[in-house]
């Protein structure tokens, strides 16, 4: 099997699709810095008997969950394996206290409404290791199958392993030597004493150790192998990645390659449209069925219809032939979409139980090659499958989309960050296509906010890189996905469009900045963007503001001591 990995980099976003075949299997995005996997130094905020479970201060805008399972009581007394006592039979009354800090890490992610689940079992994963510090765990991965190398693997775990510390050995540690495992066991030890050094500096709540980057985690956790490539289209995160795999897996560096195409890499590769479909409720079957994707809060669920698909011999053969293709589809868009938690499959009704188990098989067949854990049970007498899949993080659909302000969220669209980084790759493109000076882009000022960025930092950044002239204008109500780019003459456009000159006065209603902190605020006069270093404590209201700076796609400016809200 032919398996590549592609990475686009943006100055705002990083994306990597995996493709497995030609066909993109796997998307993950890094826009903001991801807290899973972090490590925080908390305080504990309450204490809830009832739930046997405490909400801890990490830091970030939510609490974070901490189930009593979940904790490693400090004690006096050390067992002699060096493994502090578990909470077995105690409570969490009887192990945390309101104030009291303690070391966590970030296993599943903020989703919703709910805050992150941390855990005081830390876990530091490696390329060919996962060190666990204050554990007594032994494991080997079970995709290494070979009964020789798993014995092998687990006697070199347990003689290497340091006392009061758990290991798994991952799957790539598979055929690699016993100096390549100790030397990476080396380097997770050094990064764990470096955590606890930090650790003792870091005032609570407070961040101790951030996470890896998605292109390093791509690098340790899916270059492989089975690999055939990887594809990079930034010159110095190629650089970097080159650094990494020389340093984790020499051998493999051959198949590290520099994206020199002329199209955007993920237009090339295809994944540009597969982006695009996975935030679609229905996908379309190659037998000519589809697949309906529901998500709630509780379970997602995933309905199978036969569609234009009407078979060629009989109904029975029909229904089976759609629900094989429907189960392969399934496995597919779970990983692509990295859905998790509980999931419905709702199959076509089966007679037969030959033909369930072996729609069954292809389900569990396809699911192997998934990283994320899963639990499946059998097909109900109705048709329904109900599944588990292991989930740390949100979806790409709760990252890509928001819910929907005119339907009181009962639908999603496109949120208006996505809008504005698929605005930024759009003029990327056009760039290339119009021989021309300016660029004048119409969108909802949601999404103009975040291309122009804080005092402009985005859209001046984003000029400098495209050496062109950008005018951003906002278009008061306007749907959060409609947008207009248009090539200008830069001549015309700054007559007809840059109105204002530095210390004029303008009449502006003041509103709220989402890149902004108080006293700051903004306003938009005829859909031109004026930041208000004092506009703060009049929003809402109208107000004569003074400029101060005055740019092609925003100003800033003031409002006079003196002036009063109206």
């Amino acid at each position: 099997m032919s398996k590549e990995i592609i990475v686009n980099v943006e100055p705002r976003e990083t994306r990597v699709a995996i493709l497995e075949n030609g066909s993109v299997v796997e998307v993950h995005l890094e826009r903001e810095e991801r807290v899973v996997g972090c490590i925080y130094k908390a305080k504990v905020a309450s204490v809830l008997s009832g739930m046997d479970a405490a909400f801890v201060d990490i830091g970030i805008e939510r609490n974070a969950f901490l189930y009593v399972g979940d904790v490693i009581p400090e004690t006096d007394d050390e067992l002699s394996e060096g493994v502090k006592e578990k909470p077995r039979g105690r409570g969490i009354a009887d192990i945390l206290k309101v104030g009291q800090e303690l070391m966590v890490q970030v296993v599943k992610g903020p989703r919703g409404s709910k805050g992150a689940r941390v855990s005081t079992r830390v876990s530091l994963p490696g390329r060919y290791l996962v060190l666990m510090p204050e554990s007594d765990n032994l494991g080997v991965s079970r995709k290494i199958e070979q009964e020789s190398e798993r014995d092998r693997l687990k006697k070199l775990g347990d003689e290497i392993r340091p006392l009061g510390f758990g290991v798994i050995v991952r799957t790539e540690a598979e055929g690699r030597s016993d100096r390549d495992i100790r030397g990476d066991l080396d380097f997770l030890m050094r990064m764990w004493t470096q955590i606890k050094e930090k650790a003792k500096d870091v005032p609570a709540p407070g961040l101790v150790h951030q996470d890896l980057s998605l292109i390093y985690k791509t690098v340790r956790d899916s270059f492989g192998s089975d690999v055939t490539k990887m594809v990079i289209d930034s010159n110095s995160e190629y650089q970097k990645a080159v650094e990494l795999i020389e340093l984790m897996s020499p051998r493999m560096r051959s198949r590290l390659q520099k994206h020199k195409g002329e199209a955007p890499i993920f237009v090339q590769y295809g994944v540009e449209e597969a982006i695009e479909n996975l935030i679609r409720r229905k996908v379309w079957l190659k037998s000519g069925g589809y697949l309906t994707i529901d998500t709630t809060e509780a379970l997602t669920t995933i309905d199978v219809n036969t569609g234009k698909f009407v078979g060629s011999k009989n109904l029975s053969d029909t229904i089976v032939k759609t629900n094989l293709d429907a189960a392969a589809e399934i496995a597919r868009q779970l990983r692509l979409r990295d859905i998790g938690g509980i999931i419905v499959l709702d199959m076509i009704d089966m007679d037969n139980s030959r033909d369930r188990q072996k729609v069954l098989g292809v389900l569990e067949k396809e699911l192997r090659k998934d990283r994320a854990r899963s639990k499946i049970s059998h097909i109900s007498p109705l048709g329904l499958i109900e599944m588990t899949r292991k989930r740390t993080g949100e979806a790409l659909l709760e990252i890509m989309t928001e819910p929907c302000p005119h339907c009181q969220g009962k639908a999603r669209v496109d949120s208006a960050e996505t809008v504005s980084l698929r605005i930024e790759r759009e003029l990327r493109r056009k760039v290339k296509d119009f021989d021309q000076q300016a660029f004048l882009v119409k969108a909802s000022p949601e999404v103009v906010f975040y291309l122009i960025g804080d005092k402009g930092e985005e859209v001046d950044s984003f000029e400098r890189l495209l050496r062109k002239n950008l005018y951003i204008r906002a278009v008061e109500h306007q749907h959060v996905e409609k947008y207009e780019i248009e090539p200008v003459d830069p001549r015309q456009i700054d007559r007809s469009m840059t109105r204002y000159r530095q210390g004029d006065s303008v009449e502006c209603t003041v509103v709220r900045n989402p890149f902004s902190a108080l006293p700051r605020a903004s306003a938009w006069v005829d859909g031109y963007l004026i930041e208000l270093e004092n506009g703060g404590k009049y929003l809402g209201g109208r107000v004569t503001a003074k400029l101060t700076r005055v740019g092609r796609s925003y100003a800033l400016g003031s409002v006079p001591a003196k002036e009063k809200r109206r």
